[in-house]
């Protein structure tokens, strides 16, 4: 396959659903999800319109956040977040972005992440570089954490499952000693490319999506970032979470995450 190439055809589609995008803004609730999850008109009918522009101009088919499709496990599957931070979207913020990720055998290969209302357009193919707005990033320099913004997810301290509100509670606490820079933007698309970019030192995130997840991996990667699950495990589709960091910074983060001792103790 011609990455770029691929990435070309794909920048387009994702251009042609800014305009919609913008004109969306502040829309209303669509669709209930899990918890105060929710999914608005434009995730629905940007999703739908990105779906039947992708197979056509690449033929590789597409697993979307909202309607489902391709399995993640096909050998070249786009993965698709329509609106990745859809409370901040809603609501007005313009933190929010449209996310798209190739992944050939469950490996990252290239990633797209637009942020239309910032003007921010990322693009990477495996083995580099960074491409913002056209133009190609140096790689990440090695950092340090007590220099470093670091992104963390938004959370119910209440919350159980596999990452207990109290254990992201103790995250943050012990960031905090090291760096207290921590930033909440309520998209973790963004925040992975913002690590790409240089602009966030690492990022954390606890969630399981892999549409969240694929096209931040592929960038910071590109970028000559560290990403790994919380554990310190390669990144993988079926991957429960993300760390993903500057060099240095991913070291320091991984080993205060050991220090804290397993989530299922909080």
């Amino acid at each position: 396959m011609d990455l770029e190439a691929l990435v070309a055809e794909a920048s387009a589609i994702l251009d042609a659903a800014t305009k919609p995008f913008l004109e969306g803004h502040r829309a209303d609730s669509a669709v209930s999800k899990k918890g105060d999850d929710f999914a608005t008109k434009v995730d629905l009918a940007i999703e739908r319109q990105v779906v039947d522009a992708l197979p056509k101009a690449t033929g590789i088919e597409v697993h979307g956040e909202e309607f489902g499709g391709a399995d993640v496990d096909s050998p070249w599957v786009w993965v698709l977040d329509p609106v990745d931070g859809t409370f901040n979207y809603a609501a007005g913020s313009p933190l929010a972005g449209i996310l798209l990720g190739l992944l050939h055998d469950g490996d990252p290969v290239a990633g797209l992440t637009w942020l239309p209302f910032t003007g921010q357009r990322y693009t990477a193919v495996a083995g580099g570089p960074l491409i913002k707005n056209g133009v190609p990033q140096p790689p990440l320099e090695p950092a340090e954490l007590a220099d470093s913004m670091i992104g963390v997810g938004t959370f119910n301290i209440d919350s159980r499952g596999r990452f207990p509100g109290r254990y992201r509670l103790a995250v943050l606490e012990n960031l905090s000693r090291v760096s207290s820079r921590l930033r909440m933007h309520g998209a973790t698309g963004i925040d992975l490319a913002y690590v790409a970019d240089g602009i966030l030192g690492a990022a954390i995130s606890f969630g399981d999506h892999v549409w969240d997840h694929a096209a931040g991996v592929a960038l910071v990667r590109a970028a000559g970032g560290v990403v790994t699950n919380l554990a310190g495990d390669k990144w993988t589709p079926d991957s429960r979470s993300v760390l993903a960091a500057a060099p240095g910074v991913h070291a320091e983060v991984l080993e205060i995450l050991r220090r804290l001792g397993e989530p299922d103790e909080y």
